[in-house]
């Protein structure tokens, strides 16, 4: 409640106020000469009359919204009775600078409030004070602090300025910016703008343009903006600069050996080549000094030519002096016959070229990383297949059964062979300890017109048997190849066919004898080479068989099918031992 109170009481005092004071609108007016401008008076009530005071005009102007007596002056509000006393001004003049009054009439007294109007000066051009001497000819020492200050005289407002060093910001240190009143003849106050700079030149300041430039408020698009400028000069000696090399030049040719140094005064140079001494203007032998050429900036051109460039010429250090009344300096220059210098650093081509390797890189990487995990394309290939779970439960079986014995594993081009009684059995005798009960193990087997030639590089019509192939186990290999067992109940013909397997063994083991490559799996006997085979054997076991009757041969066996494996029954053979002949076209 309290604060509602004060806002109230606030409005109350301020309404007041404004009744006893006159407000103007704008408190300065900052003109150009020759522009046009509205001047306002305001008092809370209505006003009687209105009279404005401008200065450089003789009459005081007494204005109406309804009429007018002074042409260029017209009453500018929205009328005496909403308390507004304004002028508009056509063109203002440069002596309309100064404060305008206005007088309003109420109640029965008079009432007044000023506006500066300020109408703009352009002021003079800048100009540029050396504070620091330079010698009679104009020039500046290396290391001499330049002292300068820029002026910009009879401103109205006052000029700012700022300073240049060919065209950029200077960025020196300078001093604040002073103004100064400076009178006239008929009272009319003007402006004067100073600033100073100052800095420690060196060999890059030579030849720059300083420059002060003032900006005003008569400024424009048209008048740009009023500058002053001073060229500096500065001596100095001639100035080091890392080893220099001059590459393109061509054996057999003559060499121009070209380097630029800055220097002021001039240089006076001289070459130092394996001991010798080649001033300018002269010739040592192959070596020819030029003398300096200007070629601007304080800059000289510096030419050594070599007659008839030889490569030892590429592997020496030439040595320059250059020197003038502020010192010497010492240039070391080497030369090469190479087309460029060599690259530092790998243009954007090669930055590309790299990126796009590496990233062709990882993608290879990644996929082999992923063809050998999934077992694609190269990494695809077929295996060597192995026993399944179940073909291993048959031989624990099978060992089970008759505690290791008579049972085989064979690995063949074919696959894995299982031998043991877990498919069929045919008892052929008794089972007391004469007549054993001799059991025809089932075998599993591919079936032969399943092309495994791919998988073991092998050719069945071009290989051979190869009697290195054993089984795993301790079986004979009458029966891992399925021979007839000879069974009997008399001794010495069990003895007589256990000679023979011993035979067949004795035969199987020395078979590199008869030239026969050796291979890891069994291989197949071709029909034309058996009976070749089967005497060379018998030649060289040393044992002369006498050829006797062959025994009729068996019914040949039903073609085996994939699904059931093949079951062959053994039989009981009371006939004489005979040399036994390899199976044809059978796996052993």
């Amino acid at each position: 409640m309290s604060r509602i109170v004060f806002v109230f009481l606030a409005a109350i005092l301020a309404d007041a106020l404004s009744f006893g004071q006159v407000n103007v609108e704008p408190n300065t007016a900052l003109l150009n000469e020759g522009d046009r401008t509205e001047l306002l008076c305001r008092y809370g009530r209505a006003i009687n009359y209105c009279r404005i005071e401008i200065p450089g005009e003789q009459k005081v102007l007494n204005l109406s919204p309804v009429w007018s007596k002074t042409p260029g002056f017209t009453y500018y509000g929205a009328g005496l009775n909403a308390g507004q006393c304004g002028v508009s001004i056509e063109r203002v003049k440069a002596s309309n600078n100064g404060q305008v009054k206005c007088s309003l009439g109420v109640e029965g007294e008079e009432l007044s409030g000023t506006i500066d109007l300020v109408v703009a000066l352009r002021p003079q051009q800048p100009i540029i004070e050396l504070i620091s001497k330079a010698n009679r000819d104009g020039f500046f020492n290396e290391d001499t602090e330049f002292h300068a200050r820029c002026i910009v005289r009879d401103g109205r407002p006052p000029a700012n300025i700022t300073w240049y060093l060919d065209n950029m910001p200077a960025n020196k240190r300078t001093n604040p910016l002073q103004i100064l009143a400076t009178p006239t003849n008929d009272n009319v106050e003007l402006s004067t703008s100073v600033q100073e700079i100052q800095w420690h030149l060196g060999p890059e300041d030579s030849n720059r343009k300083l420059v002060c430039r003032s900006h005003h408020q008569t400024d424009r698009e048209s008048v740009p903006p009023q500058e002053a400028a001073y060229i500096i000069n500065v001596r100095y000696a001639p100035v080091r600069q890392p080893e220099a090399s001059v590459y393109g030049l061509y054996l057999e040719h003559t060499a121009i050996v070209n380097i630029t140094i800055r220097a002021s005064p001039p240089p006076t140079i001289k070459w130092t080549i394996d001991g010798a001494i080649v001033s300018q203007g002269r010739s040592e032998g192959r070596y020819s000094a030029y003398e300096p050429q200007y070629v601007g900036n304080d800059e000289y051109n510096v030419t050594l030519a070599i007659a008839g460039l030889t490569l030892e010429d590429t592997t020496k250090t030439y040595y320059l002096d250059a020197s003038n009344e502020l010192g010497t300096t010492n240039y070391q220059v080497r030369i090469s016959s190479s087309s460029k210098p060599p690259s530092t650093s790998l243009d954007w081509a090669a930055i590309v070229g790299i990126v796009v390797a590496v990233a062709v890189l990882v993608l290879i990487v990644l996929l082999l990383v992923f063809a050998r995990a999934t077992g694609r394309w190269c990494f695809g290939g077929k295996s060597i297949k192995t026993p399944t779970n179940e073909t291993d439960k048959q031989l624990e079986s099978a060992e089970a059964a008759h505690h290791g014995q008579n049972v085989a594993l064979l690995e063949t081009p074919n696959g894995i062979t299982l031998l043991g009684p877990s498919k069929m059995r045919e008892a052929n005798a008794n089972g007391n300890g004469h007549g054993h009960n001799h059991e025809r193990f089932s075998v599993e087997r591919r079936l032969r017109d399943e092309d495994d030639s791919f998988e073991y590089g092998t050719d069945r019509e071009s290989s051979v048997y190869n009697p290195t192939t054993k089984p795993l186990r301790n079986v004979l290999m009458a029966q891992a190849g399925g021979r007839n067992s000879q069974t009997t109940h008399n001794n010495e013909a069990e003895k007589d066919s256990l000679a023979q397997e011993t035979q067949d063994t004795d035969l199987l083991e020395r078979g590199n004898q008869l030239g026969i490559p050796e291979s890891r799996f069994s291989r197949w006997l071709p029909k034309d080479q058996r009976e070749l085979l089967q005497k060379q054997a018998n030649l060289l076991s040393g044992r002369n068989q006498t050829v006797v009757p062959k025994a009729t041969p068996p019914a040949a066996p039903p073609k085996p099918n994939k699904n059931q494996p093949q079951i062959a029954t053994a039989t009981t053979t009371t006939t004489t031992q005979t040399t036994p002949k390899l199976p044809q076209e059978t796996e052993i």
